[in-house]
């Protein structure tokens, strides 16, 4: 199947760190968290250089690993939807404000988390602001090939 995604040029987008489908329910909805650890990805940007990859959400509890990943590279990206920005990891507010300012894509959510709750506690949030349009806006436009006309 991935091959495919790569032949096609096409994006491919995976869910990293824990969900709440299933949270607290009895078996879970058979969610297995494990195979959500971001690291997995590493592989996956190996064998396929030139796909690009989006991590879906903060990757908690293994953030620090999605970071990695992301840092290390060049065709993962990194979604920050699914949290809302004032419970963001200060490693993961610190990365985005830096080393990652260019891989750092905006994300809700919705509609667990709306658009408009999420915008709101970015605007909260220790973002640099220089950075804040790179994440809303710049990044996204990159990553999918679109320019300003």
């Amino acid at each position: 199947m991935l091959e495919a995604v790569a032949e096609e040029g096409a994006i491919a987008l995976f869910h990293t760190g824990q969900t709440g489908v299933g949270s607290g329910m009895r078996g879970e909805m058979g969610m297995r968290l494990k195979y959500s650890n971001p690291m997995h990805l590493d592989d996956v940007a190996v064998d396929f250089p030139d796909m690009k990859i989006v991590m879906a959400h903060p990757s908690f509890p293994w953030t620090e690993e999605g970071l990695s990943v992301a840092l290390h590279k060049p065709n993962v990206f990194y979604d920050m939807s699914g949290w809302s920005p004032k419970y963001f990891p200060e490693i993961f507010i610190k990365y985005a404000n830096s080393m990652l300012k260019k891989k750092m894509l905006f994300g809700s959510d919705w509609p667990a988390i709306t658009p408009d709750r999420w915008l709101a506690d970015f605007a909260e949030a220790p973002f640099k602001d220089g950075v804040r349009p790179l994440i809303l806006k710049e990044n996204a436009m990159r990553l999918l090939g679109v320019s300003e006309s």
